[in-house]
């Protein structure tokens, strides 16, 4: 039986233009694919292990004619709306008091301002939620199943009393080989608020 919901954050709640985010960035930064070293980078940051300022000296060395505002519009572009019907469903389950709520997601420093600049329900949403983990501030990132079983012993849960919600595959995939139930979501076909519809049998 399920004890405890894991949340991803983008496109599970936050709609995300991942497609949009990858074409914008590429014609900002005039290139025709994304080098490695870029990537790391960008991983780097998303874990915590270098600043917001020495991730934007990155891009300041390599791509001479950027201003701080392009890249940064860039680099939120992927960022979108918050459907009101999410949050309301959110709410209605923290009321319930049936299962610990666990937000788990991969973002960073920047992408956080901007939501909290741009999303006003943010702080209403976060409240709803017993742990709330960012990749950036605990220094691990999915899929890495460090992160996963650092949820795990934080608050003593047993995987199998558990259901992880993400839309990339790599990331649920690593959360079922430690035995965690988990929901692949489509952000395209399927909304998190059909989840005891299409999960009842986990319920």
């Amino acid at each position: 039986m399920i004890k405890t919901i894991i949340f991803d954050f983008g496109d599970v709640f936050i709609n995300l233009d991942k497609e949009g985010a990858i074409e914008t960035t590429k014609a900002t930064l005039n290139l025709q694919e994304f080098p490695e070293e870029m990537l790391s980078v960008n991983c780097l940051y998303e874990q915590g292990l270098i600043s917001t300022e020495e991730f934007k000296d990155f891009y300041f060395q390599n791509f001479k004619n950027i201003s701080e505002e392009t890249l940064k519009d860039a680099w939120n572009y992927i960022l979108k709306d918050f459907p009101e019907h999410k949050l309301d469903f959110l709410k209605q389950l923290a009321k319930d008091g049936n299962y610990q709520l666990i937000l788990l997601s991969n973002t960073n420093e920047l992408h956080i301002d901007w939501v909290k600049e741009n999303i006003s329900v943010f702080e209403d949403f976060k409240k709803q939620f017993d742990k709330f983990y960012l990749s950036h501030e605990i220094q691990l990132r999915k899929p890495d199943t460090e992160i996963y079983e650092f949820v795990l012993r934080e608050n003593n849960l047993k995987p199998e009393e558990c259901l992880f919600v993400d839309d990339l595959k790599e990331n649920t995939d690593a959360a079922k080989s430690l035995g965690i139930h988990v929901w692949n979501i489509d952000p395209k076909t399927e909304d998190v608020c059909t989840l005891f519809a299409t999960h009842k049998h986990l319920f």
